[in-house]
């Protein structure tokens, strides 16, 4: 690992005094991995009898397990491609159930990339709702929108925009919204080291003006009673208890929520603030010496005043359906009824919206519900996205391949494979079961449909064991 900041050593020895030794003497530990299953597709009754390597389950999250970083990788496991899990380090797995989300309700993640909390927040909804994901970099922003996807969710719509023009573009719309803030990434530098280049007090100090501007957003957006989460992955106090204390005093509509504590997660600490404001005790600090994962804080707030009502405008879904008849066969053929509504077409694509779907006129969208597919001369042709929404007791032509086989890595390097006493047309890969993406039978053969762009293209392909 690369050295400390000089001005990080001096700055946590001032903080933490006593607790400094334990501190950094995390730096030396092996870091254990975290990944967390999707319930919209296994339980963890069936997870821990079916995973295929050894965990733990972490004592501060529902459906969350640590895994030995030097033996394991899940990244390269098919259940990865197929959306079972998602690997995400195991101190970021506390925040998003502070929301506390309902299925139905409208949530905003506003800095979402890579999707973390993002897919946790659309597991808890279960497909009702509407999960807006917000990433202003459109780079990350593209990965944000393939996790989505691979996560199987329906109700996601993720956006590439500034919070600036969501806020204009949604006031006082959102039930929840959480802010997983860029920050300088203390947290981080044992998983990431590449973090620590970029450490300086100066950085520290405009990460917190832009945390600042980012809340000054969300609260225009959060309705009357909403709840707002904020946290960052960094220990700085400029960052985390002094913004929330700059918070609380431009916006008294907003007030701290007590977070349970407990299992190695401790309160936040007022001494680090510039009025020692003692409510600040009902924020959250995960400590790498107090528990195994990263560093993180959460603070919990509630819009307690009256605010406007909102008057964002629903989609409107077009009543004409006579372009989709093509799609409506694929449907009769592959799940013999009618499987997803709300469809609209932009251009030959087909997507399925949420219920309640906003108008999203003037933002700039990702991905929108599910992207059904395309429209073609005389055929439909799924797309991915649509695969990995279904479970394989739905679809009518389904080729089961197996994790302790080969064939799961040929269809994920994108080669065809052999489709004896199949019928010709299209089918539903899987793998033990869970949807990988779509074939198309011909002749005995079933041509690749696995994207490009996602193909496995690497040498070190995994050994399967038998």
């Amino acid at each position: 690992m690369k050295k400390l900041p000089d001005g990080f050593v001096k700055k946590m020895n001032d903080l933490l005094k006593d607790e400094a030794e334990d501190f950094f003497a995390t730096y030396k530990e092996t870091r254990l991995g975290g990944l967390r299953i999707n319930p919209l597709k296994i339980q963890s009754e069936q997870w821990e009898k079916q995973s295929p390597f050894p965990l733990k389950n972490i004592p501060f999250v529902e459906n969350g397990y640590y895994y030995s970083l030097e033996k394991y990788e899940p990244g390269k496991h098919p259940y990865h491609f197929a959306g079972v899990y998602y690997i995400q380090e195991p101190s970021a797995m506390f925040v998003a159930p502070l929301l506390d989300v309902k299925p139905g309700e409208k949530v905003l993640d506003l800095c979402a990339a890579p999707g973390g909390k993002t897919t946790q927040i659309g597991a808890s909804l279960k497909q009702q709702g509407i999960l807006v994901a917000n990433e202003i970099h459109p780079k990350r922003a593209k990965v944000l929108s393939e996790n989505v996807e691979r996560f199987g969710l329906q109700n996601a719509i993720v956006t590439n925009e500034t919070p600036e023009r969501l806020a204009q573009h949604f006031p006082s719309y959102f039930d929840k919204i959480i802010v997983d803030a860029p920050c300088s990434g203390e947290g981080m530098f044992r998983k990431d080291p590449e973090a620590i280049e970029y450490w300086s007090e100066q950085h520290v100090l405009a990460c917190q003006k832009n945390q600042m501007n980012i809340l000054d957003a969300a609260v225009q957006m959060l309705r009357e009673d909403g709840i707002l989460v904020y946290s960052t992955c960094t220990f700085s106090p400029e960052e985390n208890e002094q913004v929330i204390e700059r918070f609380l005093d431009q916006y008294p509509n907003m007030e701290l929520i007590d977070i349970e504590k407990g299992k190695g997660i401790e309160n936040g600490r007022p001494e680090w603030s510039r009025t020692k404001r003692e409510e600040l005790k009902k924020t959250a600090r995960l400590w790498p010496h107090k528990l195994d994962g990263e560093g993180h804080f959460v603070a919990k707030m509630k819009k307690s005043a009256p605010a406007p009502s909102s008057d964002v405008k629903t989609f409107k879904i077009p009543k004409n359906k006579k372009p989709f008849h093509l799609y409506f066969e694929f449907e009769r053929e592959m799940f013999g009824d009618r499987m997803f509504s709300n469809i609209v077409n932009f251009g030959n694509v087909l997507h399925h919206l949420p219920d309640y779907c906003p108008d999203l006129t003037g933002l700039k969208v990702l991905r929108a519900g599910v992207h059904l597919g395309e429209l073609k001369k005389n055929r439909f042709e799924p797309n991915h996205a649509l695969g990995l929404t279904l479970k394989k007791e739905q679809v009518n032509h389904v080729l089961e391949l197996a994790s302790d086989e080969t064939n799961w890595i040929r269809y994920i390097k994108g080669e065809t494979l052999p489709a004896k006493d199949l019928k010709n047309g299209w089918t539903l890969i899987t793998v033990d079961g869970f949807p990988l993406g779509w074939g198309k039978v011909v002749q005995s053969i079933i041509k690749n449909y696995y994207p490009k762009g996602l193909r496995w293209m690497k040498e070190n392909i995994p050994v399967v064991e038998k």
